[in-house]
């Protein structure tokens, strides 16, 4: 049998690529640390600290003290290797955000996207300023992932519609590739927020869950088996659209706020709850926060029975165990609404879910775009050692 003469190459490279994620995620580390963790000798793991320090991945970070004899060096990932820039693209607002390739958020900046007319225009210049802001070049961000309102094709990464952002169509995609890089993404905001709860949130580690988005439109982001679950259109999670009795059907799939679930649970719908108990706030969100706060559980078992229609139609067709209520009404309920909306749904459901409101600091969108551009950064820096 032949040889195959690039083996010795190809196990340097995973166990480089082994180092620098237990640095990421357990570091700084000594080199007999290190060693221990991958099985890997003194020798071997001092070679592979020396050939990834020349490479510029890994710098000393501090000392250890042990015995009496010298200080062992701690080693880490040096932060300024890479650079990855998360956006969330609004009608009125585009926040980006940018982190280092261990994670942390360096700058994070909102601009008025003016007019909206040119998307690809808006983008590069408010990654600019918050590259500006940041004192890093845009030639150091080696990922750049967009969440938006749209519906993305997952076969080939377009926004296939998007009733918020018009602009946003088909060959924007590869417009934003042709002045920003080839590692531009466009991903579904609440899909993006799956991401950002599987590493930040509530599904830390849970590998089959759905996020329920309820705010001024309905969402749905679906992980199965650690994957999130698209669609073959990328219409997976327009639950909006859900059916719903007592509800009419939409006439006109054009109109995004005509959907059955969309009727029951949308800002109208909830305003006039508000209305019948009492309650006030300017938004759905803010009457939710109020009652939260003033105990109208009369309000909360309401809303929360509306949104247990959505939330058991997940539960009976994917079963996933946990639903984590996010978006506006989630944020503003907290564990009060969730814990109502997880009573609601164990009377209709026989899977009954566990539902626990969002944990995720920040923007959720933001965050999930920082998730995913880190994955596909530290895939092209950490694959590329030898």
């Amino acid at each position: 049998m032949a040889r195959n003469p690039g083996t010795p190459q190809l196990l340097r490279r995973l166990n480089d690529r082994t180092a620098l994620e237990l640095l990421l995620s357990e570091g700084p580390l000594t080199r007999a640390e290190l060693g221990e963790r991958t099985g890997l000798s003194k020798v071997t793991a001092g070679q592979l600290l020396s050939r990834l320090e020349d490479r510029g991945l890994v710098e000393v970070a501090g000392q250890r003290a042990g015995g009496r004899g010298p200080h062992a060096a701690l080693y880490g990932v040096v932060p300024s290797s890479a650079y990855v820039a998360g956006l969330e693209v609004l009608p009125e607002s585009i926040t980006v955000g940018v982190a280092d390739i261990t994670g942390k958020i360096v700058v994070e900046v909102t601009v008025d996207p003016s007019d909206g007319r040119d998307p690809v225009r808006t983008v590069r210049n408010a990654v600019q300023r918050a590259c500006d802001t940041a004192h890093i070049g845009m030639s150091q961000l080696r990922a750049f992932v967009i969440g938006t309102r749209g519906v993305v094709d997952p076969r080939t990464g377009d926004v296939r519609f998007s009733y918020d952002l018009p602009t946003w169509h088909v060959g924007v995609l590869a417009s934003l590739r042709e002045r920003l890089g080839a590692s531009v993404t466009i991903e579904n905001d609440v899909n993006l927020v799956a991401l950002a709860e599987h590493r930040h949130g509530a599904a830390v580690g849970h590998d089959d869950f759905a996020v329920v988005w309820a705010g001024v439109g309905q969402g749905l982001g679906v992980m199965l088996g650690g994957r999130l679950h698209r669609g073959i259109t990328g219409g997976a999670g327009e639950i909006g659209w859900l059916p719903v009795p007592g509800e009419p059907l939409p006439v006109d799939v054009s109109h995004p706020q005509s959907g059955s679930f969309q009727r029951l649970v949308g800002q109208e719908a909830l305003a006039g709850l508000a209305d019948i108990y009492g309650v006030a706030g300017a938004t759905a969100a803010d009457q939710v926060r109020t009652a939260t706060a003033t105990g109208n559980d009369a309000y909360l078992k309401e809303v929360a029975g509306r949104l247990a229609v959505g939330v058991a139609a997940v539960a009976v067709v994917l079963d996933p165990g946990l639903i984590v209520l996010s978006g506006d009404l989630g944020r503003a309920g907290g564990p009060a609404l969730a814990e109502r909306v997880e009573q609601a749904v164990a009377k209709v459901c026989p899977s009954q879910p566990r539902v626990a409101a969002t944990a995720v600091a920040g923007n959720p969108v933001l965050r999930g775009a920082l998730v995913a551009a880190l994955e596909q950064a530290r895939e092209q820096v950490f694959s590329d050692t030898v």
